[in-house]
């Protein structure tokens, strides 16, 4: 990092109102979209990110950084459903393959898949909410569980 010329390091520029109200909306537009397309169809939360980041990628810094992560959260979260919808699609199948049979194995290993799926929906919804309400203080947010793709 550079110094300035008294030697001490340079204070982060505080972000205007308007770039905290577009950090706030990358995140805040990602999950409306997100809950009115349903979890699974999570992809629209992605997408609104996006549309944010186009607009404020030149502009604004503190902006840009924020629709990012949101993308990159978002998108995690849709990869993870994916993931977790395709665990129980063969769940199911090791059951019907099995006749039946298989449920011993697959009725335990489905409640803890319900159980995991749960866990990601709570997290997804409350670090969405704390990273808006960090966004519009004017706070750097870096989410958890996040796939960094950007």
């Amino acid at each position: 990092m550079e110094h300035t010329a008294d030697g001490s390091l340079p204070q982060p520029l505080t972000p205007t109102a308007s770039e905290r109200q577009w950090a706030a909306l990358a995140h805040l537009s990602a999950l409306v979209l997100a809950l009115m397309t349903s979890w699974i169809a999570g992809a629209a939360g992605v997408l609104a990110a996006v549309v944010v980041y186009m607009i404020k990628r030149d502009d604004s810094p503190f902006a840009s950084a924020h629709a990012r992560e949101a993308i990159n959260f978002n998108l995690s979260m849709f990869i993870y459903a994916c993931v977790a919808t395709a665990i129980g699609i063969a769940l199911v199948g090791a059951t019907v393959l099995t006749l039946g049979l298989g449920l011993l194995v697959t009725l335990p290993a489905g409640l803890v898949l319900v159980l995991a799926i749960a866990a990601i929906a709570v997290a997804w919804l409350v670090c969405s909410i704390v990273a808006t309400i960090k966004a519009w203080n004017g706070e750097e947010y870096r989410y958890p569980f996040t796939i960094r793709l950007l």
